[in-house]
């Protein structure tokens, strides 16, 4: 059974359909991303699975359980947490505040303390900024905080929205290090990414989307060797 099985949602913004029928699925352990130009749907679908815009039909299942139309903040509960597009970090909070605020559901307090600890490890960056107010650093350093943030929940899946999106190309290759990192540390991924090189020389398998729908499916490999994605996405 697949840790998330997303099968032929719709999702609307008012009167516009976002979705028009997006099957994907994502197993344990993997790290599987979504690429496609801008209005492709690729957040939507990110926003559709965390509850932030629930589909208006079709099913999402977690761990075997139907969760479409959960309020996100039990999709959290249930261990799916979000990294979002533009990062939305709390600006005037500092940077402990703010990875303090990832774990609001939990209350197991030694665990917490420890995965902070394991967070400063992975960005020794937010280390050295901890008292810091996250609205003064770079957009490459307020990534690695809203990653951290996600993290703080203690998710089984992942979710990160253009993690690349205006960022220094130095801390990009950084940032997707330490993805790699969080991988092979246990880790389940879904990644959105513009940059398709990025998407697909970390991920296992990509879907390629395309104006709400799923246009290719394939391991990450081979998606890099089709040459419609190469001339499409990867400026070859």
């Amino acid at each position: 059974m697949p840790l998330l099985e997303v099968d032929d949602i719709k999702t609307y913004y008012g009167n516009i359909q976002a979705l028009k029928s997006i099957s994907l699925t994502v197993e344990e352990g993997e790290i599987v991303t979504l690429i496609g130009s801008n209005g492709a749907g690729k957040s939507t679908t990110l926003r559709s699975i965390s509850g932030l815009t629930p589909p208006r039909s079709g099913s999402i299942k977690f761990m075997g359980e139907e969760i479409a139309g959960t309020p996100a903040q039990e999709i959290v509960a249930k261990g799916i947490a979000q990294s979002p597009e533009g990062r939305k970090c709390f600006q005037r909070m500092t940077v402990r505040e703010n990875l303090d605020l990832g774990a609001y559901l939990r209350s197991d307090k030694a665990e917490m303390a420890s995965d902070m600890d394991r967070i400063f490890d992975l960005f020794p960056r937010l280390k050295e900024r901890e008292k810091q107010k996250a609205g003064t650093m770079s957009g490459g350093e307020q990534q690695m905080l809203a990653i951290g943030r996600a993290l703080m929940a203690k998710p089984k899946l992942l979710l990160l929205d253009e993690p690349s999106m205006g960022i220094a190309p130095i801390l990009v290759d950084r940032i997707y290090e330490t993805i790699t990192e969080i991988n092979k540390q246990g880790m389940t991924i879904l990644l959105v990414e513009q940059n398709a090189n990025y998407g697909l020389g970390v991920s296992d398998r990509a879907y390629v989307l395309e104006t709400g729908s799923v246009a290719l499916a394939d391991d990450s490999a081979s998606l890099r060797e089709n040459p419609d994605v190469q001339k499409a996405y990867l400026g070859t």
